[in-house]
């Protein structure tokens, strides 16, 4: 029977086997698959299966779907390939039927369900949770910096400036 692994560290041991009946998958307790995981939204997604493949579709969730770092477009039904990796916000599930080719790397792009006509559904490569490039904590150091050796230059002025009375 397909299912779903998770496979990030300290949710490791949770399996979902999917069945032909829709069922959602999200943070809160009234999912058929619950994952009490900040990122995953309340209602992150919906899943069945058709076959040997799972389709999934986001609703709307606040961190996205994922499939292998490929973002879903909200509310289109997907088709997981086995092997493929679904993240959901932070969570990463591996789609397994039970059978050899599951652990062979999965295809890049993702594909629609029948719905979509087999179009591409790449939103963005990048991840949701990349490290964002900062520069203000470099600038902040660099007037600190400059405030500081203003400091000490004045510091140094007033004090040398000083002389001792003459008679």
């Amino acid at each position: 029977m397909p299912k779903l692994v998770v496979i990030t560290a300290g949710f490791n041991d949770r399996a979902f086997e999917i069945t032909a009946d829709k069922a959602t998958i999200g943070r809160v307790d009234d999912n058929k698959f619950s994952i009490p995981e900040p990122s995953v939204s309340s209602h992150h997604c919906e899943v069945y299966s058709k076959g040997d493949d799972i389709v999934v579709k986001d609703l709307g969730s606040t961190n996205g779907s994922f499939v292998n770092e490929s973002q879903l477009a909200p509310d289109k039904e997907v088709t997981l390939r086995p092997g493929q990796v679904l993240r959901l916000g932070q969570i990463e599930l591996r789609y397994e039927t039970g059978k050899r080719q599951d652990t062979t790397v999965a295809r890049p792009a993702v594909k629609l369900g029948d719905a979509g006509g087999g179009q591409t559904v790449v939103m963005s490569k990048n991840s949701a949770f990349a490290k964002k490039n900062n520069n203000v904590n470099k600038i902040f150091l660099a007037v600190g910096a400059v405030l500081v050796i203003a400091i000490i230059v004045f510091l140094f002025i007033a004090f040398s400036g000083v002389s001792s009375p003459t008679q």
